[in-house]
């Protein structure tokens, strides 16, 4: 088998047993494991019987560590990329040592695995293939709706903190009305639980407070005429009135000024 000198290794997302023997193989056989957290790694490691030493890398200090990686890897050693959970690189720290080993020509690869996002969307029902992954949503109402605005035509799938879901969701529905939902959370652990639902319905359901790690989609809009949702809004939070975001978007689209019209009512 070919031998690299860095290998990127996903790690279970909740139950310990997913994740293949190859995985297993190559923690045991690199010479160090750069890891998010070593407590949380330490807990892996003593499962599975490997000895490996650990290192801490996270975002607060992936740029300082890059250094010693290079010693590292000029002294011949081979290291293991993981993250606390999942796939590493998937809204977790690694792309500037990529790019670093890309610069200087350094062999690396991806092994496959535990991912959120795959799990997730495996098990949703779906019309065609097309999401938009944004990774966590923002924490700020305005910036949560221009997502929600910029992506209206397409499946936006993101995480979400359990402290602050309740309130995103209320965002949602106040942007996209009572649209259909996907949500998981707990994902392959005992109290893991989706569902599939119009976004008042799952509010309602969570009333009470969520715990576990979330990962949410919202479906996409089917109506005519959606792609001009965002344009609507960034020329309305620059003053037009709606007689001229009307004008103005009929002109550089081949809406009609009364379809744009009742869509601004149903938007703002």
């Amino acid at each position: 088998m070919k031998e690299f000198q860095l290998y990127i290794v996903p790690t279970p997302i909740g139950n310990i047993q997913d994740i293949t023997f190859r995985a297993i193989e190559i923690l045991k056989f690199v010479d160090v494991i750069a890891c998010e957290d070593s407590r949380v790694t330490q807990k892996l490691l003593n499962h599975y019987n490997i000895s490996t030493k650990l290192i801490s890398y996270h975002k607060y200090n992936e740029k300082s560590r890059l250094e010693l990686f290079m010693k590292f890897f000029a002294e011949g050693k081979k290291i293991a990329l993981v993250s606390d959970a999942g796939t590493p690189m998937i809204c977790d720290p690694g792309s500037y040592l990529i790019k670093e080993l890309i610069k200087n020509n350094i062999t690396f690869t991806a092994l496959p695995g535990a991912c959120a996002v795959s799990t997730f969307l495996s098990q949703i029902p779906r019309d065609d293939e097309e999401f938009t992954f944004i990774g966590f949503i923002p924490r700020r109402k305005n910036e949560i709706e221009d997502v929600l605005q910029k992506h209206i035509s397409a499946n936006l799938v993101f995480y979400d903190s359990p402290n602050r879901l309740l309130k995103t969701l209320e965002i949602i529905k106040s942007v996209r009305g009572n649209v259909k939902i996907a949500l998981s959370r707990e994902l392959t652990k005992l109290f893991e639980e989706t569902k599939v639902d119009m976004v008042d319905n799952v509010i309602k359901h969570y009333k009470d407070g969520i715990k576990g790690e979330i990962v949410c989609m919202v479906y996409k809009s089917n109506e005519q005429n959606s792609d001009i949702v965002p344009q609507i809004s960034k020329l309305k939070k620059a003053g037009y009135s709606t007689k001229d975001i009307s004008k103005i978007l009929s002109i550089l689209t081949e809406v009609s000024k009364n379809d744009i019209y009742e869509k601004i009512s149903k938007v703002l």
